[in-house]
């Protein structure tokens, strides 16, 4: 799904884009804007910090490093399934049609609706508000429908070929209540609406003007949040509270639909016992859709819920201290070494005996006073008391550690399954109160910012799952204290909201803190937010994203280096999704195109742009540009653009050392040359004869270079700049533009041979 459009059609970058087609964007001026010497040290953020820059630059480049490898593992699938619904952490995760901005196509709505059943009265309800209003909001709990019902509800009223449109969580009913290119005919979803930001809250009057402008325009808007929404005077009357279908009958309806799949008396009623104690449709579609594929007895696994059901015993057990300590550690640090997970569960002892120290209970089942201290004695044999105090939760399993052979492997606790985890965590919070809870949040506190990475990632990850459960105590107690705290604490901050978007209900969320935190929250938390938007939510909101970042990037020194490092990280990212690199790309053409001459903007957007020519992959030291060239079809004009805008600016010298750098990766591939080829065309087509002749000089020196006279480099750059010598250029307009200094390429005076 693709929220931004070529250049050549239209995008507008602004921070509250229109949800249509945007007008066309001016034509860049080819006249050269050389960057102003210390651009960007201009900003507000500058000099109450001038000082401390140098350290706090090393510090957030170590913080990158941490993402970067972080990253690394995600794309290697480290992290495999964390979400009982099948969601996956990394750039790949699946998702619900809708929770990704952008158009959702017919086909998609129609797969999320194949087992659809309105539940009634609200379904009714609800169609008859969206027919008189034109909008409408569904309220409740998560899980029980809301998003489906959202796209049913626009269906039924524009037909199951209607192309609907996704719109992001963070303000968007601000922006759309104050647009007026809504498209005639239009159906729109805001999937799990958060609210707006306090200084673009939307009131009634605007709300009741969005209506008569959805009326007018035939345009229909669905939004769908939780229970709370109904309590906001703006929306109030708009609002209708949703339900589930009943739970057996929606299974009746699957099976209609489904190859038949005889059952046994006996079976088919504890099926039916089974599917009628379901909240969510998703679990009674999941089990009807095993019967006849898997057979009965999956079907009944599917419902049965084992690991809950193991979970929940063992916590009826009322577990002493000796024994839910380590669970609870283990919830937030699976899978790190067992040296470690025991050093770690020794620190989190001590602030529970501190606790207790102060005067409160000790940390035992509710009506338990007898459990052992939480210090035990040397003598006993913890490791294998696993064996005892976790039967069918935990296991030992041995695992090499990051960068290391199988021969370097080491014994690590992990639960059974990636359920147990999140169901210990549900446990935990709804057992235990403050007792627990505080010294738990001072080890947290603790691991995040003297932990390494790996242990720091497990902490984010189990936060993360802490945060379905409680996220104003995960915000407000952990998240807003690290955001603005020491390198360790914000990259733990910035993973913990990453992994926060593999529930789809939190994914919203997760956007509207990082937003708030870009908004006169400081730098440390501008900093943070900047690490946030990179990985899963950077993939998710990638508007919204590339928006927040670039509008970083006109703040002080430190805060820009951070928005420009993390432009280059979503770049990185991108590399195995084409879509999405083509996005980003578009993107930053039309940002440029946007600004004016030798202004600050467009200063700082190309100095933002060679950055992005010049990085490499996660993984390897290529060029992206060059991966890109071989494996995104129509990358090259959209790089061809930017190389072109970049090379008559002040950064001319690092540009040019960049497409040698590409030429010199591609050389020993003949499937690049059309690409090759393509991408001259496009930087050709951008420039002035006498542009295009200071490029071909620059290229011929840089080529002599050591680093780039390589045997097939020159050849390739003949096949950029070869077959268009001498052709005149595509816009008469040009001709009249400043011609670039032919000034020596400064890395690239005499050279040999290699």
């Amino acid at each position: 799904m693709a929220d931004v459009t070529d250049p050549d059609d239209g995008l507008d970058t602004s921070l509250a884009p229109a949800p249509d087609e945007d007008p066309e964007p001016p034509v860049p001026d080819d006249v050269g804007s050389a960057p102003q010497a210390g651009d960007e040290g201009l900003g507000p953020d500058r000099p109450a910090e001038q000082r401390r820059e140098p350290d706090e630059r090393e510090e957030d480049d170590r913080g990158y490093d941490d993402l970067r490898r972080v990253h690394q593992l995600v794309n290697n699938n480290f992290y495999g399934v964390v979400d009982a619904t099948g969601a996956a952490f990394g750039m790949g995760a699946a998702s619900s049609p809708g929770l990704a901005p952008g158009t959702i196509e017919p086909e998609e709505a129609g797969r999320a609706l194949r087992f659809y059943l309105p539940p009634q009265p609200c379904f009714d309800e609800a169609l008859d508000k969206l027919r008189e209003n034109a909008l409408v909001v569904l309220t409740g709990q998560d899980g029980c429908g809301r998003g489906a019902g959202s796209l049913a509800l626009l269906r039924e009223i524009l037909g199951d070929a209607a192309r609907l449109r996704s719109l992001s969580p963070a303000n968007a009913l601000a922006d759309l209540a104050a647009s007026r290119d809504l498209r005639p005919g239009q159906g729109y979803v805001i999937l799990d609406y958060v609210g707006e930001l306090p200084d673009r809250a939307v009131q009634a009057y605007e709300v009741g003007r969005l209506s008569e402008e959805l009326r007018r325009t035939g345009s229909y808007l669905v939004v769908t949040a939780a229970g709370a929404t109904r309590r906001r005077l703006a929306l109030r009357d708009h609002c209708v509270p949703w339900h589930t279908p009943d739970p057996v009958e929606l299974f009746e309806h699957c099976r209609q639909l489904l190859p038949h799949a005889p059952l046994a008396p006996d079976t088919e009623q504890e099926l039916l016992e089974r599917v009628g104690e379901q909240r969510r449709p998703a679990d009674v579609v999941a089990a009807a859709v095993a019967l006849p594929q898997e057979g009965a007895e999956k079907a009944l696994d599917t419902l049965r819920d084992l690991y809950r059901e193991r979970v929940q015993e063992w916590f009826r057990q009322q577990p002493s201290a000796d024994d839910l300590l380590p669970l609870a550690a283990l919830a937030f640090l699976e899978g790190v070494p067992e040296r470690t997970f025991e050093k770690e569960c020794a620190a989190l002892a001590v602030h529970v005996h501190d606790w207790e120290q102060s005067g409160e209970r000790p940390v035992v089942g509710a009506d338990d006073e007898k459990g052992t201290s939480p210090g035990g004695a040397v003598t006993r044999q913890s490791r294998a008391r696993w064996k005892e105090r976790a039967v069918g939760l935990v296991r030992t399993e041995h695992r090499p550690g990051r960068g290391r052979d199988a021969g370097r492997s080491e014994r690590r606790p992990v639960f059974t399954s990636s359920r147990v985890r999140e169901l210990v965590i549900a446990e935990l919070h709804d057992l235990y109160g403050y007792g627990l809870w505080y010294p738990l949040r001072q080890w947290l506190g603790d691991l995040a910012l003297r932990g390494d990475l790996d242990t720091r990632t497990e902490v984010a990850r189990g936060v993360a799952l802490l945060a379905r459960h409680a996220l104003v105590e995960v915000d407000e107690n952990l998240l807003k204290v690290w955001s603005e705290g020491l390198t360790n604490q914000r990259v733990t901050a910035a993973l913990t909201l990453q992994f926060m978007c593999d529930v789809e209900h939190l994914a919203p969320q997760a956007l509207n803190i990082v937003v708030s935190w870009t908004d006169n929250s400081g730098q440390g938390r501008a900093v943070t937010a900047a690490m946030a938007l990179t990985g899963r939510l950077g993939s998710l909101y990638r508007l919204d994203a590339l928006n927040a970042l670039w509008s970083l990037a006109q703040r002080g020194e430190r805060v820009a280096f951070s928005a420009r490092r993390s432009l280059v990280l979503l770049l990185q990212t991108a590399e195995l999704d084409p879509e999405r690199v083509l996005f980003i790309l578009r993107y930053v053409r039309t940002v440029i195109a946007r600004t004016g001459p030798g202004s600050r903007e467009r200063s700082i957007a190309l100095r933002t742009t060679v950055q992005l020519l010049e990085a490499v992959g996660l993984e390897t030291d290529e060029p992206v540009t060059a991966a890109l060239l071989r494996t995104v079809p129509d990358s090259a004009r959209h790089l061809g653009s930017l190389w072109a805008d970049v090379l008559h600016s002040g950064n001319r010298s690092r540009a040019v050392g960049a497409l040698c750098r590409t030429l010199v990766q591609l050389r020993d591939d003949p499937s690049v040359t059309g690409a090759v080829r393509e991408l001259g065309e496009a930087m050709r087509g951008a420039m002035t004869g006498r542009q295009w002749a200071a490029l071909c000089h620059h290229l011929s020196i840089a080529l002599k270079h050591p680093d780039y006279a390589i045997p097939g480099a020159r050849q390739l750059a003949q096949v950029l700049i070869g077959s268009l010598r001498g052709r005149a250029p595509t816009d008469p307009r040009r001709t009249t533009a400043r011609r670039i200094s032919t000034a020596p390429f400064p890395s690239a005076q005499g050279g040999r041979s290699k």
